[in-house]
């Protein structure tokens, strides 16, 4: 193909000295575009065709570049998204922030080693003078994140940009690190232009906001206004399919689960999850399931400590709770795929850690896997129907005629077109590569899916389809789910029971309405409230907008 496309046309907004405003809008909207044309960043094939982009009364389209790297940098900073693909893997953090620092003259080679350290803990870093002298993969997501947040307001800028700066993050880390934007940009007194696909992110964080749909802006305005009362169809598509944790379970009408559904043992943890129901045979039980990583010279390290619970046949149980607390470590020990070091498993009323040969293979086509990231869990040099094609070659099932039926089969079930049989995934938008994940794991009629944070890098709007089609999927198929997330307003919506962890433990289990309504632990109460545009974690609210 050949010609231009206008990623962002005709799009207006203005942010006033010191206020914060938010683009929101799903992927290819024109959010980042907007952004990047602002510091000049635009794709080498990417250009300003028209419209001007004033700057403290410097007009910034058509800047000589020399002029524009003293104010990208100096007088505007950046946020990135992800902080392992911007930050460099073989330099120290230290070096990285005192580069910016030097480039930009706001340091000199004498007392720049004090200026990173006073950056870094400006940015909420602890142990500055040992976290510089490390390198990023040493560093929790978190502190990678404010690394970023150090380098973008290093130079005390007038604006920052901050792209999507917690799109990966966990909910209560994601709420240090805004914490810590506001409280720096307040002290700075700078300007942020904050873009983000969360609309509780917006509504808490920002006081005008901008709604971009097919690069065009189709409304503006402040922030609770546009919320509280959308006007454009694409805003109130989006409020409509924004996740909540006061929102209601996606259930059938027929569904009305009861107090006694869950009984949690009389332990102080609540660690048990008790079916008592005929109706809630449990087709996976795990009991005392412990994975202990020997370090040396220091004591072990429990990544899961003594965790107990039970799936039932068609419920989806939900584990939540921040990065380390073991949830994607208890998933990994269902699959087999570590072996725990004490505890068991049980599937279908066999013992899972002792299966072998057929058995072993018989239970891999009964319990399958959708991934977080539906680009790096698909093969980038298979079409779609090899991806999905590929568990029926692996089992026999069926000649080249009959498996390329299935594969359409499949393809209609989770509503991908037909000609998409000989696309690569490069070719496909995230909601679309999700989808076929989806088709690799149904291929085999399984009865259980792992599914470890299926929607976490999905925009809301793909987000809320995914999470319709699994719905769909288990009504009509009878699968059981175990759904790994940190989205507690997604886990709302997917969730018949809800267990917590924390540091390798289960801290909290009950069904989805209790957990979300009356809370026990201190924990889950502090996962709710840490979610953005939820004031006391009950209802998701900013003030008085329901999201």
């Amino acid at each position: 193909m050949h010609g231009s496309v206008h990623a962002v046309e005709d799009a207006n907004l203005t942010l006033p000295a010191g206020g914060t405003l938010a683009i929101v809008g799903e992927s290819g909207s024109g959010k980042s575009t907007t952004a990047m044309a602002a510091i000049g960043l635009l794709a080498g094939n990417g250009k300003v065709s028209s419209g001007s982009i004033m700057f403290d009364g410097q007009e910034l389209v058509g800047m000589p570049e020399s002029t524009m790297r003293r104010i990208r940098g100096g007088q505007i900073g950046l946020v990135p998204q992800d902080p392992m693909s911007n930050l460099n893997p073989v330099t120290r953090v230290g070096q990285q922030i005192a580069e910016t620092l030097l480039t930009h003259k706001a340091a000199t080679k004498q007392n720049v080693k004090a200026k990173v350290l006073e950056v870094m803990e400006r940015a909420g870093i602890p142990d500055p003078a040992k976290r510089a002298k490390q390198y990023p993969h040493e560093l929790s997501g978190g502190l990678r994140q404010r690394v970023l947040i150090a380098i973008g307001l290093a130079c005390r800028p007038k604006l920052l940009i901050a792209d999507e700066p917690t799109s990966a993050l966990d909910v209560t880390v994601q709420q240090v690190i805004l914490d810590q934007i506001d409280e720096m940009t307040k002290e700075l007194g700078s300007s942020v232009l904050l873009i983000t696909h969360d609309l509780g992110l917006a509504a808490e964080r920002a006081q005008h906001l901008v709604v971009m749909h097919r690069g065009k802006v189709v409304e503006h305005g402040h922030a609770k206004q546009i919320l509280e009362s959308p006007q454009h169809p694409y805003t109130q598509s989006l409020v409509k399919a924004a996740p909540s944790v006061a929102a209601a379970r996606l259930l059938p009408e027929s569904f009305d689960p009861a107090p006694e559904d869950l009984a949690p043992d009389d332990t102080a943890a609540i660690s048990t999850v008790a079916f008592q129901k005929r109706d809630l045979t449990p087709l996976v039980e795990i009991d005392g399931l412990t994975k202990v990583y020997p370090i040396r010279g220091q004591d072990d390290f429990y990544a899961a400590k003594d965790v107990s619970l039970k799936i039932p046949r068609g419920k989806t149980v939900s584990i939540v709770g921040e990065s380390g607390s073991g949830k994607t470590t208890t998933a990994r020990m269902l699959l087999k795929l570590i072996e725990p070091t004490s505890g068991t498993i049980t599937f279908d009323g066999k013992d899972v850690l002792g299966l072998k040969g057929r058995e072993l293979k018989d239970f891999r086509q009964r319990v399958q896997a959708v991934f977080q990231d539906p680009f790096s869990s698909l093969n980038p040099m298979f079409t779609v129907g090899r991806i999905i094609e590929e568990p029926l070659q692996a089992y026999r099932r069926g000649n080249a005629k009959q498996r390329r039926q299935r594969v359409l089969e499949l393809m209609d079930q989770v509503a991908l077109p037909q000609h998409f049989y000989r696309r690569y995934p490069t070719e496909l938008s995230g909601g679309q590569r999700q989808r076929v994940s989806i088709a690799r794991a149904l291929a085999l009629n399984p009865e259980l899916i792992v599914c470890d944070e299926p929607v976490s890098a999905l925009d809301v709007l793909v987000q809320a389809q995914i999470l319709d089609l699994l719905k769909d999927l288990q009504d009509e198929l009878g699968l059981s789910y175990l759904f790994i997330s940190h989205d507690l307003a997604v886990v709302r919506l997917i969730s018949d029971y809800v267990c917590v962890m924390k540091d390798g433990e289960l801290v909290e289990a009950a069904s989805s309405e209790e957990v979300f309504t009356n809370p026990r632990h201190p924990y889950t109460r502090r996962l709710l409230a840490s979610i953005p545009g939820n004031e006391l974690g009950i209802s998701v609210e900013a003030d008085g907008t329901h999201v």
